[in-house]
This record gives structure tokens, C-alpha cells and sequence, in this order.
């Protein structure tokens, strides 16, 4: 299993990758305004980079549920003297740019951005154009509607069968923008226009999205359905061992990039599940 990402390939057979996540935001679920200062958020990337994360995930505007969309330009505010300050000090370092707008995505991979992490996978129609252009890696999540709106329909026939149906469309309309087939890694949207139950449903059957022979990329890190499944009512930084807990379900299940805020804890618990996944192929 092969992740291309510009000049980085990552062989995924055995090890997952940690994707640390720096919100440059106001108002993000778990650490909105924390990292708003650039200062704050360059220190936050060395703090993940030193924990073991394989790559930073920046993102300019947060997709909460609820949350409105922020303008390119003040996405692009906020993110640019982050990567120039990156860029300056750890040129090693592997950045994704989350985001939707591909105005944002082009002036991210021209600082240097490996990894276009789009949450509504090709919503914007330049976006493929732009990850071909640039052969950066390409992150395609399922998602109905907008943040803003996403939970209003949680409601599905079969969530996994209707999440691979979609991605796999998605990833045909990235092929055909040009994007390297094995540039992409698909996203099953965990929270996003998901109840508890769906989300769960979705960690349980993270084999039939594999199937479709890209890297999987999961996200379940401090969000709600967590609470909602532990019965927790505190902040999302108290969900820890429940985000914990679903790394490593994700991991057994076949996922080869974990998104998370926790990056050190993650590391170790994702070595453990990899193992122990080796282990059932081996039984098997």
C-alpha cells in the first residue's frame, strides 16, 4: 500500500502514520483559538513533530458541526506565516493544508504543502486541477452537505456501503482531473453527518472501504460520538482514552493514517493494533 505525496512516498503495509493536527483557528471543537497566534501554532508543530507525528495537518478554518465557511483569504491569513515559519525551520517536516478551497490548496503546495486534505473532496471544482498540478498527496472524506449543515441527516439505508459508494466516485473525478490514483487516501467522514451509531458502524467495517485498495484515513480523535458512546459530558479533552480506544479499533481494522490532537499516546497505541493486525494476517 503506497501513499505518494509530491516528493514523500510512505510505504503503508505494516505502520500506520500519525497525522497531527494544528488548528489555526478561532474556534475549532477541541483547542479552538489555542493556536491562533502563529507563534503559538509553529511551537504547537515542533511539539507534534518531536512526539513522533509523520505529518502535520494545518487547517485555516474549522468544520465543526455548524460551523460557517471562512473566506480563502482569511484561511489563507491565517495559515501562510505558519508554513513560511515551517518551511524555515523544519523544510523536513510533511504538511497537509486541510482544507476545501482550492485557491487555498494552491498557495499552500507553492510553500512547500505535501498533502491536500479536502473534507469535501472535490467540492470546489479546481481542486483536482491543482493537486495534479502540483502531485500532492490528496485526502478525500465523505460528508453530506456542508459543516453547517451536515447534521441535520444522519440517516442511512447502509452508512458504510453509501461512504465507499461515494468515495469511490470521488476518487474516479480526482483520476480524471489527473491526480495519481496513488496520490489519494480515502476518509469515511467519522462525525461528520454520522450519528454515534453510524460512526461506530463505520469504525467496525473500515475493511469493505480498504477494499477499494487505497490508504484509509481515519479521524475520530476527541470528537462527540465519542461522549455520546462513554456517556462523558466534560470538554473534548477529557476524551482521550476514548479517542484512544478507537485508534486503535480503526487500526485493527485496516486504517493506515490516523488524524488525531494526541499525537505521542497515539503513536504507541497505533504500534500496538499494527501488531496485532500482523498477527491475525499471520493466524490467517
Amino acid at each position: 500500500m503506497i501513499w505518494r505525496c509530491r516528493d514523500v512516498t510512505y510505504d503503508l503495509a505494516d505502520r500506520p502514520l500519525v497525522m497531527g493536527i494544528v488548528n489555526v483557528t478561532p474556534d475549532s471543537f477541541s483547542d479552538g483559538g489555542r493556536y491562533l497566534d502563529p507563534g503559538a501554532a509553529l511551537a504547537r508543530c515542533h511539539e507534534l513533530l518531536s512526539e513522533g507525528a509523520d505529518v502535520l495537518d494545518l487547517g485555516g478554518e474549522s468544520t465543526r458541526p455548524g460551523s460557517p465557511d471562512v473566506p480563502a483569504d482569511e484561511q489563507w491569513r491565517r495559515l501562510e506565516p505558519v508554513l513560511q515559519a515551517l518551511r524555515a525551520s523544519r523544510p523536513d517536516a510533511v504538511v497537509s493544508v486541510d482544507t476545501r478551497s482550492a485557491e487555498v490548496a494552491r498557495r499552500a503546495v507553492a510553500l512547500g504543502a505535501k498533502v491536500v486534505n479536502d473534507v469535501s473532496a472535490l467540492s470546489d471544482p479546481g481542486m483536482g486541477e491543482v493537486v495534479a498540478g502540483a502531485g500532492a498527496g490528496l485526502v478525500l472524506m465523505h460528508m453530506r452537505g456542508t459543516p453547517e449543515t451536515m447534521q441535520q441527516d444522519t440517516v442511512y439505508d447502509d452508512v458504510s456501503a453509501e461512504v465507499t459508494a461515494f468515495l469511490r466516485t470521488r476518487m474516479a473525478r480526482a483520476v480524471a482531473a489527473g491526480v495519481a490514483r496513488e496520490a489519494i487516501a480515502l476518509d469515511p467522514g467519522i462525525g461528520f453527518g454520522k450519528s454515534a451509531a453510524g460512526s461506530l458502524e463505520l469504525l467496525a467495517r473500515l475493511p469493505e472501504l480498504a477494499a477499494l485498495d487505497r490508504p484509509v484515513l481515519v479521524g475520530a480523535s476527541r470528537k462527540s460520538f465519542l461522549a455520546r458512546l462513554t456517556g462523558d459530558d466534560g470538554p473534548p479533552q477529557d476524551r482521550i482514552a476514548a479517542s484512544l480506544a478507537a485508534a486503535s479499533i480503526a487500526v485493527f481494522e485496516g486504517a493506515h493514517v490516523l488524524r488525531v490532537h494526541d499525537v505521542a499516546a497515539t503513536v504507541r497505541v497505533a504500534r500496538i493494533a499494527a501488531a496485532a493486525r500482523r498477527a491475525r494476517r499471520t493466524i490467517a
